[in-house]
């Protein structure tokens, strides 16, 4: 096979299999289709999130074992399994909790391990456009899987459907990922060490903690716990509002895709820290628009398109600071705490928020979710003029 067609391959396998967490989105009135609550959602996520982090801990050992192609292939399968799970549930019990659990397996090895397939078979020089895309395709897989749900929804098949139709395309990427796995092993040129991924303890987390990637280790968290608050419980707040959320997830991944196409090689220039504070500015303010909006339409795309830009961009831009100022001998450790935090905001904050909607409503979620964006501003804020006071001061002394 030639390496473009395993590329398309492997990039159309990674599209397919990205809408599951996408669905995530709509668990809410998937749930409330058999009485379930936003904290019955919260709770299953908190289960994801538990065997997310359980996983990616031991993700090394299982494709030290089983190959990376051919994980990444099972996880396709257990993805179906969870989605089937979901879309059979007669109401909230073992049957849910089971497939929060497996989403959480599937997802964590997935997610994980394809960005480290696919750096196997790409050359140093064609990292950021090819990491680029990688994030554009699992962006679109899981943006539009929230946009295909409503749309199934209208036509009266009801979300369930979604969740069985999106289970038949996570079939389908494993069985393309399965028959990617020979050709792969032709076009390697970049072999990873065995067991790199496990190697994490937490010794060696407390290390990496005392260094400068604590901080964008710590927004990474805040962030996706803002991204949770806003986008997982985006129906309820849509429901109440009069609004179609699919309009939302629409708005947000066209904007997330061209900004990151857009700015694919930028890190944020000779003040990164200054600029991942203005697009948490941007953010917050997105946030702040939700809570007073009323029933404008085009301020509710306007919320979503800043939503895209300041989220959306400052993710790539947090990434590539974790990886700077990690210590070169704590790299794979330091890249593994930052997925970790994400993982810890995007699946575990829907359980406090879930009971935050239940006990005081989705616009108090939205304060506590504001109050987020504002605490990582305030790090990348401090981060910035700490860097411009060093900065002055070496000059200082050099003037000297």
């Amino acid at each position: 096979m030639k390496r473009p067609i395993l590329i398309a391959l492997f990039f159309s396998a990674t599209f397919l299999q990205a809408g599951p967490y996408g669905l995530t989105f709509v668990l809410p009135p998937l749930f409330a289709g058999f009485n379930g609550t936003e904290a019955d959602v919260g709770n299953t996520l908190a289960l994801t999130a538990i065997s997310t982090l359980f996983i990616v801990m031991f993700s090394g050992h299982v494709s030290d074992r089983l190959g990376r192609m051919p994980t990444i292939a099972w996880s396709g399968g257990v993805i179906a399994l969870s989605l089937f799970l979901f879309a059979t549930a007669a109401g909230t019990g073992v049957q849910i909790y089971l497939a929060g659990i497996l989403l959480g397996v599937g997802w964590g090895l997935f997610y994980t391990l394809t960005p480290v397939a696919l750096g196997q078979i790409i050359k140093p020089e064609e990292r950021v456009r090819f990491f680029t895309l990688l994030s554009v395709f699992i962006m679109a897989g899981f943006g539009l899987a929230p946009v295909m749900g409503s749309w199934v929804e209208r036509i009266g098949l009801g979300l369930q459907a979604a969740f069985m139709i999106t289970a038949g395309f996570c079939l389908v990427s494993g069985l393309i990922f399965a028959a990617l796995a020979r050709p792969f092993r032709h076009h390697i040129v970049a072999p990873v060490p065995a067991g790199q991924s496990d190697e994490l303890s937490f010794g060696l987390a407390a290390r990496v903690m005392r260094t400068g990637a604590a901080v964008p280790i710590w927004m990474v968290g805040l962030g996706a716990s803002v991204f949770a608050g806003v986008t997982n419980f985006q129906a309820v707040y849509a429901a109440e509002s009069g609004f179609d959320y699919a309009d939302y997830f629409l708005t947000y991944t066209i904007t997330v895709i061209a900004c990151r196409v857009l700015f694919a090689e930028f890190v944020g220039g000779r003040n990164p820290y200054g600029v991942i504070s203005l697009l948490m500015v941007v953010m917050a303010l997105s946030v702040g628009l939700f809570l007073v909006l009323g029933d404008s339409g085009w301020l509710y795309l306007l919320a979503a398109t800043l939503f895209g830009i300041g989220y959306g961009v400052s993710y790539p831009i947090v990434k590539a600071m974790a990886a700077n100022e990690a210590q070169p001998d704590l790299m794979p450790q330091t890249m593994q705490l930052f997925g970790l935090s994400y993982f810890i905001g995007v699946f575990g904050f829907p359980f406090a928020a879930g009971w935050i909607i239940v006990t005081a409503g989705i616009f108090a979620l939205l304060m506590v979710s504001l109050g987020l964006a504002l605490a990582e501003t305030v790090l990348a804020t401090g981060r910035f003029l700490g860097s411009r006071l060093s900065s002055a001061r070496e000059g200082s002394r050099s003037s000297h």
